[in-house]
């Protein structure tokens, strides 16, 4: 249950416990280095990990031990810069890629920053969350965003530069067919920056006929619902007979993390093709292996977002090559910010915002 505070200086909306949410007043950011950038925040999107520690006080290792603020899917408007700062100014507005790696470790120096061993990523514990009226980030993990692109897309930077790097691990190319099962806000978003990397077919995968048919008319070439009753091996035949792909996809990409539909994936994987697990389920699964070995896939895991996505995000909606708008199916005020979450774990619409305070 939420309480709220009088005043609000910095108005965050803080999870201590399970389902113990409540609105506080907490300090104003400061920029702590000369190229730091403070933001009041516009939009956030309520993500599937937010509601996950909302609801369950953890995912894997990371266990919520003290009160944190959550949401980390945000947009907003630049309030204060560092003196260092030459790229933004005052009021510009901007899409917030919410992870501060430490720049010096290995992964990181190899470019992989997105695996950094010490990564300061926003509403993961022990790091507070961008819900709130101020946030603080790095200027290079600030984008600016073009006169065209609204705060309301701002906010979908997040999950789209997700798929952007899931698109990009499958090494999507021109002309190919590229299965996506889970019609989530990921896997829509993965529809859809397959068809900007060129993909000819993409097939979207679901259980649920409601997010089928809105596939149907955002980004998917075709919809796919398996059955609940059928094999995996069922599934991903009756798949490829009736998409026309009788050896198979080029590229799956699993944004679900359901055992099921990662085992059906591997099967309508073609022979030499390219498996990507970005969906998150449970930490072990039963895996056909056997045929991961006998078809030679490339298989491949996917982490949030590297070098380049945030960027490649924005370039796909100022251009229209990804509608960003389409998916927003719900803005809140912020004092609602409770029941949103609530609606989001009940499976209501597709993205909701959370409108941020002046």
């Amino acid at each position: 249950m939420s309480t709220e505070t009088t005043t609000e200086k910095n108005l965050s909306f803080v999870l201590s416990g399970i389902h113990q949410v409540s609105f506080e007043d907490r300090p104003v950011p400061e920029l702590k280095d000369p190229h730091d950038v403070l933001i009041n925040v516009k939009f956030t999107g309520i993500c599937g990990s937010d509601v996950h520690y909302w609801d369950h006080g953890a995912i894997g290792n990371f266990v919520l031990k003290d009160p944190m603020v959550l949401g980390h899917e945000s947009s907003g408007v630049v309030a204060k810069v560092g003196s260092e700062v030459t790229s933004l100014k005052v009021g510009d507005h901007v899409a917030m890629e919410p992870g501060i790696p430490c720049r010096r470790c290995e992964p990181c120096k190899s470019g992989k920053y997105n695996l950094c061993v010490a990564m300061a990523f926003a509403a993961t514990p022990p790091y507070n969350g961008t819900l709130a009226r101020y946030y603080v980030l790095p200027e290079d993990f600030c984008y600016k965003l073009p006169s065209t692109v609204s705060l309301e897309e701002g906010a979908i930077m997040e999950p789209l530069g997700v798929a952007v790097h899931i698109v990009k691990q499958g090494e999507v190319s021109p002309g190919q067919t590229v299965v996506v099962s889970g019609a989530g806000p990921v896997g829509l978003l993965c529809c859809a920056v397959a068809r900007a990397f060129g993909a000819s077919k993409v097939i979207a995968v679901d259980i649920q006929p409601s997010r089928l048919e809105f596939a149907k008319t955002y980004a998917a070439t075709s919809v796919f619902e398996p059955s609940k009753t059928a094999t995996p091996e069922q599934n991903a035949d009756r798949l490829k007979e009736e998409n026309d792909i009788p050896l198979g996809a080029d590229v799956v990409i699993d944004a679900s993390g359901a055992e099921p539909s990662i085992a059906t994936g591997i099967h309508a994987t073609r022979n030499g093709g390219v498996y990507v697990q970005g969906g998150m389920g449970r930490s072990e699964i039963t895996f056909p292996i056997m045929a991961a070995c006998q078809k030679e896939l490339t298989v491949r895991g996917s982490f949030r977002y590297g070098s380049g996505d945030y960027k490649l995000a924005v370039d796909f909606v100022s251009s229209g090559r990804v509608d960003a708008k389409s998916l927003i199916t719900g803005v809140v005020k912020f004092e609602e910010a409770e029941q949103a979450f609530k609606e989001v774990k009940a499976g209501k619409g597709i993205k909701t915002l959370i409108a941020g305070q002046e």
